[in-house]
This record gives structure tokens, sequence and C-alpha cells, in this order.
């Protein structure tokens, strides 16, 4: 069997689409401190993160893939060129109501395809058990 490529973009561009169509403003959360990630780095948290206007009237040349996003937005009336791999963002919400998703970092899932147990891969009860408690998600301006 294929491995499968990484449902994280997909999930990202339907979120995106959905925020959009609700009228909310989509958020994206980002961790700077992952590899090829460009974006301000005034802007960024103690903690190695930003969060990201991504609305159409926020951004120019929004583009997102398989692997990246990308676009053009002004900080500080800076014209600024901002590239995130897909692997680097770490959640999509609206501002309005927080609604979206929180990813998990894609090491951290439990499945190792190269493992080398019984069908070249773990067994999914050995993945590990998810917090009880629900994420929240903090907005840093």
């Amino acid at each position: 069997m294929m491995p499968m490529t990484s449902s994280r973009p997909y999930l990202i561009r339907a979120l995106y689409e959905w925020i959009t169509d609700n009228r909310c403003t989509p958020y994206i959360l980002v961790d700077a401190t992952a590899r090829d990630v460009s974006v301000p780095r005034d802007y960024v948290n103690p903690d190695g993160q930003i969060v990201l206007n991504v609305s159409p009237s926020a951004v120019v040349d929004f583009m997102i893939d398989d692997s990246k996003l990308s676009f053009r937005a002004r900080f500080g009336g800076v014209p600024t060129d901002i590239f995130v791999p897909s692997d680097a963002i770490m959640g999509i919400y609206a501002k309005e109501n927080q609604q979206g998703m929180i990813f998990g970092h894609p090491e951290s899932s439990g499945f190792d395809p190269d493992d080398p147990s019984p069908g070249g891969k773990k067994d999914l009860k050995d993945k590990p058990e998810l917090p009880k408690s629900r994420p929240s998600l903090k907005v840093v301006k």
C-alpha cells in the first residue's frame, strides 16, 4: 500500500474556505521557529509563534497548495512576503468565534510507517492517548 500524503494542507484549505464563506476572519497560528518559515520576526511572541490574519481583505497574492502557504501583507506599513510550509501551520480558526482546528506536530502522531513491526507499521492501539481537556487558543497580537 502506498503511503498517503498529509491531510493537513487539505484541512487548512477547507477550513479557510469555510471560515471565509461564513464571513469570518481566518487566522492561522504559525510555528515561526520551524524550518523555512518567513514571517516578520518583530511580531513573533516569546513562544516562537505568530498569528496571521489571512483574510482576502488583508493579504495580496494569497496562495496555498499541498506544501506551503504564501502571501504579501503589510506589517507596520511595510509590505512583507510571507512563506509558511504547511507543517509549520499549527492551526486555523475564525477570529470572531475561535472555531477552527489546531494541529498536532506530524512527528508526534504515534504512527511510523518505517516501524519494523508486523505489516510495516505500528499498531494503532500503540498511539498515545490524547489529553482529555480541550485545547484552547490565545490570540496573540
